[in-house]
């Protein structure tokens, strides 16, 4: 941990004594962590007491099978990694999931602001989590940083987080009839709906996804065969003298 690392993170918690603030050891990024009621005032100290002038994403973040992977680690002598039948969130059609015995996270949704302090040449990450999974609500930025409109249209858009006081929450980036947020981890990999033109119709019609879900299991090869190949070749290579030009 650097020192201004280890200065901005003592001075968040003298500040914010009910907030958590972390320091990760491996990039010295510093996070606070803020309750959801306290996301709009933070965000306004930061901007007037820190320095913070710049805001330069608004993420959303979904923990659900936070944790859980799809690959059997150490399989080999070797440290080969081999894939299993997936049983994530996204291996399920809609209202499939989730599974008896799936651990569920407190709290699913959360929404991450990325600011930079020019003036002090400093960086933060400020993160709060929804308190609601049916209906992830957060305050909107907007008011300090007017740069966080698009962010949070996408967050929106993509996971489903509603910014409280949002001049203009709408779709950014999927079709005006599109139905569910694709950045959710239980919004199905094979979609819910599939397009195609209808000639008779004349248009293009919604239908229900026809196709099944599938977990393609890669082949691991656990001899490669290119070195050894190359020893054959080597050692079938006729060795010149010293001395001796190749015709």
């Amino acid at each position: 941990m650097n020192q201004d690392s280890q200065s901005l993170a003592d001075r968040l918690r003298e500040r914010f004594p009910t907030a958590g603030v972390v320091v990760s050891s491996f990039s010295n990024e510093v996070t606070l962590e803020v309750a959801d009621g306290k996301w709009l005032d933070v965000a306004f100290a930061l901007r007037d007491e820190f320095g913070f002038e710049q805001l330069t994403a608004v993420s959303g973040v979904d923990y659900l099978g936070y944790g859980s992977v799809e690959w059997d680690v150490g399989v080999s002598s070797e440290g080969f990694s081999r894939g299993v039948r997936g049983n994530g969130p996204g291996r399920f059609k809609a209202g499939q999931y989730p599974n008896p015995g799936t651990v569920m996270p407190e709290h699913r949704f959360a929404a991450v602001a990325h600011l930079i302090s020019y003036q002090h040449n400093q960086r933060l990450r400020m993160r709060a989590f929804a308190p609601d999974d049916a209906l992830p609500l957060l305050d909107s930025l907007t008011p300090v940083w007017a740069g966080a409109n698009w962010f949070e249209r996408e967050a929106f858009d993509l996971f489903g987080i509603v910014f409280q006081g949002h001049p203009d929450l709408r779709r950014i980036l999927t079709d005006y009839g599109f139905i569910g947020h694709p950045f959710r981890k239980d919004f199905p990999l094979i979609g819910n709906v599939e397009v195609r033109y209808d000639a008779e119709k004349g248009r293009v019609v919604y239908e229900p996804v026809s196709i099944e879900p599938r977990v393609l299991v890669p082949r691991v090869i656990r001899d490669d065969t290119r070195y050894e190949t190359a020893e054959r070749e080597s050692a079938a290579r006729p060795t010149l003298a010293a001395g001796e030009v190749k015709q």
